[in-house]
């Protein structure tokens, strides 16, 4: 039995520009996605996802005909056409994989919502990357696409830095746990938003970009360093204010909290999964208020120690 734990992700800076080259702050999160698999005597791939509730959210089954891998019953489900991508990518990346003629029955468990959009797809490349020895990175690049700092984020067990240039991956881990950490929280929109059609979206509608990886990549060095909220609020504002103007889009705050006394940040692509909000009170109230039930302070969702990978 081989088993596996990947962590989840947040984009704290640098969305959208980070795939021009921006320095970003990607934050690994408490919330992540294990992996476990046995093989079997039949050559064929037996696979269940399970839910943080323990529920089977997914569930398929794929031959393995002479190195061939082959869904055992043709349907139109997204999923299952997915990951019969990602198993092809496999093989094209370790081609003497699922060579055999046994298979192997594997189960993938989450700790967190499918719709929370904090790194389904990418702890599960990693997942997969680990065990069947590939890069994890040219196994994205297959399949979803995107900068990657969600891969480094399944690999680091604190706050990184990340910057591509010249194709080349620049993560550092970095000191990031703000003394006013008391004051941040994460609240989920209740959506799921779909990363590739928000780079899709970025890449026809930026402009001036250059200028804008500068701006950003000197935010995210003052925001490592910030230790006043006050600052950091003025910090994740002008953030928001970069990126509206560069992609054409207005803020959230502006759209659904402008009533909001504190700072609201969106992370990733804008428009679903979660805000950052910073308030020198409790925001609960009134985001529940407004229909948004779920918010965790920072601590509980923000990894900042070394763990085991093994979870």
């Amino acid at each position: 039995m081989n088993r596996f734990y990947s962590n989840g992700k947040l984009l704290l800076t640098g969305e959208y520009v980070v795939l021009d080259g921006a320095l970003a702050l990607a934050l690994p999160t408490t919330y992540g996605q294990s992996i476990i698999i046995e093989p079997i005597e039949e050559p064929k791939l037996i696979w269940q996802s399970f839910d943080e509730n323990g529920n089977i959210w997914f569930e398929s089954e794929f031959f393995i005909i002479s190195g061939e891998i082959l869904n055992q019953v043709k349907n139109d489900i997204p999923e299952s056409k997915k990951l019969l991508q990602i198993l092809n990518a496999i093989k094209k990346l370790n081609p003497s994989f699922f060579n055999s003629t046994t298979g192997f029955q594997i189960a993938t468990k989450l700790d967190f919502s499918t719709s929370w959009g904090l790194g389904t797809s990418s702890t599960l490349i990693n997942n997969l990357a680990n065990w069947t020895n590939i890069d994890a990175y040219k196994l994205l690049k297959l399949t979803f696409g995107g900068s990657g700092y969600d891969i480094a984020c399944a690999k680091h067990n604190q706050p990184i830095t990340y910057q591509v240039q010249n194709d080349n991956r620049i993560i550092n881990e970095v000191d990031f746990n703000p003394e006013f950490s008391n004051n941040l929280y994460f609240v989920y929109l209740n959506k799921k938003q779909n990363s590739r059609e928000g780079i899709a979206y970025y890449k026809d509608n930026a402009t001036n970009n250059l200028e804008a990886v500068s701006e950003i990549s000197d935010i995210t060095l003052k925001i490592i360093d910030c230790t006043i909220l006050n600052e950091f609020e003025s910090l994740i504002n002008a953030h928001e204010q970069l990126i509206a103007s560069l992609t054409k889009q207005e803020t959230v705050k502006d759209i659904l909290f402008k009533d909001f006394n504190g700072s609201i940040k969106s992370l990733g692509a804008w428009g679903g999964d979660f805000i950052l909000v910073a308030s020198k009170d409790n925001p609960s109230n009134y985001f529940k208020s407004k229909g948004f039930g779920t918010i965790i302070p920072y601590k509980n969702i923000i990894l900042n120690h070394k763990k085991s990978l093994t979870k």
